[in-house]
């Protein structure tokens, strides 16, 4: 078992289901209280992931995020190193591939939400984000465990978009996936095995973990997992 690479992978996973819930709740928001031609433009650029190649997506982060591009140039000034194959531009690529995996849950679920309560609210006096705050976030509480469980996972499994914006340097970007790979390449396989098993754990405990909770599962709630 590559340790290493165990332990990054965990941390991205970690940081990137952090940033993806701290976004992915008010742009859920704002998508589920929208009927108009921009919401759908948002929409599909938020999903976008989910049907382009992820090593198309990597490609172009890889050429954004380098030197050769005016935010690329801007970005090594702000940081002092290219964000390209470093743990940061990992993140970067990670949160922007995992995003429809975090927001369409909390889409289904805020959308989920009986507009009486919400006009309830409003004529008592709550402002809309004490509305938000107070009215809607405990009633899609399943929805962000999911969230939060998808993002994590998804971002545990990653690997065209981790390659190509990454590479394979052991200690810096090398996840588990990759490291399985490389495992496969050189025929051993049975650190293969134990990688593959690791992985599987992992996806396997955090879904566990969502049914297990009934209680935040309930209908209109589980966005994408009911």
């Amino acid at each position: 078992m590559d340790s290493e690479a165990l332990w990054l992978t965990v941390r991205l996973a970690l940081a990137t289901t952090a940033v993806l819930l701290a976004v992915a709740v008010p742009l859920a928001w704002w998508i589920a209280g929208r009927r108009s031609a921009g919401r759908a433009v948002v929409q599909a650029v938020v999903g976008l992931p989910l049907v382009l190649p992820p090593t198309v997506l990597g490609y172009y982060l890889l050429v954004l995020l380098g030197p050769a591009t005016a935010p690329g140039r801007a970005l090594i000034r702000l940081t002092g190193h290219p964000l390209a194959f470093h743990f940061s531009g990992l993140l970067v690529g990670s949160i922007l591939y995992s995003l429809p995996f975090a927001v369409q849950p909390l889409v289904a679920g805020i959308s989920a939400v009986e507009a009486g309560y919400l006009e309830a609210a409003a004529m008592l006096g709550a402002r809309p984000t004490q509305i938000f705050r107070s009215v809607v976030l405990p009633m899609v509480r399943g929805s962000l465990l999911t969230s939060a469980v998808l993002a994590f996972t998804h971002t545990v499994g990653e690997f065209g978009v981790v390659l190509m914006l990454g590479g394979n340097i052991p200690g810096a970007t090398r996840t588990l996936s990759i490291a399985l790979y490389d495992q496969v390449q050189e025929l051993n396989y049975a650190a293969a095995n134990r990688t593959a098993g690791v992985l599987l754990a992992i996806s396997f405990a955090a879904l566990l973990g969502v049914y297990l909770t009934p209680r935040l599962l309930r209908t209109g709630e589980g966005g994408l997992l009911d």
